[in-house]
């Protein structure tokens, strides 16, 4: 699913994921000045941080959900469970005004509608997971093994891939997401998420 970040023949290089817009375009939901820092310096050390854990070792030749997936708990998982997440979080959003469905379509729609009742009832319960996490992690839409659409809190570095499930929307609530727009307002800024979704992003992510 991320193959497109892994690099050369045999031995895999996790490089930085190309943005699919510009550092400011999410303004005014998420400043440039978040996306350079969480973006350009934390997502950046987690990439190199993981490439040097993986040199000569088993892993080196794993993608980034293998790796997951089968690494330990400790600082193999915690890094490339980051890039992984960053990597989904940051494609998953269009600039504010660019166009493209608001809400929703077609297949994700009716698994949302089937999975939560409405796309309002959905946005409630992500918020809810997403403010109720304790701690830093991620909340997240997921399919599971039936292709059902359920809701995960992941603390820390955790994705969905590590029970089997695949991540479709994944709302990143470590403070360095949020602090320098919102301050410690966590729910301010997951009302605001809504504005820069890319739901066919989300959609072209389910199986």
């Amino acid at each position: 699913m991320l193959t497109q970040i892994i690099i050369t023949s045999m031995t895999a290089v996790f490089s930085l994921p190309q943005l699919p817009y510009e550092t400011n375009a999410l303004e005014p939901v998420i400043s440039k000045e978040t996306i350079d820092y969480h973006y350009g310096k934390h997502l950046q050390a987690y990439v190199n941080t993981l490439n040097t854990l993986v040199k000569d070792t088993g892993y080196e030749k794993m993608n980034l959900e293998e790796i997951v997936r089968h690494a330990p708990a400790g600082p193999l998982f915690n890094n490339a469970g980051q890039v992984l997440n960053h990597t989904l979080y940051f494609e998953q959003f269009r600039p504010v005004g660019a166009g493209g469905p608001a809400v929703p379509e077609g297949k994700l729609d009716k698994a949302i509608r089937t999975a939560f009742g409405s796309f309002d009832e959905f946005k409630e319960k992500m918020a809810a997971a997403s403010t109720g996490l304790f701690g830093s992690g991620w909340a997240w839409l997921a399919q599971n093994e039936k292709g059902e659409l359920v809701i995960v809190q992941c603390p820390n570095g955790g994705n969905p891939v590590t029970m089997g499930y695949v991540p479709l929307l994944g709302f990143d609530v470590w403070e360095h997401a949020y602090y320098v727009d919102y301050r410690n307002r966590r729910a301010d800024h997951i009302a605001a998420l809504w504005q820069i979704i890319n739901w066919e992003v989300v959609e072209n992510r389910m199986k």
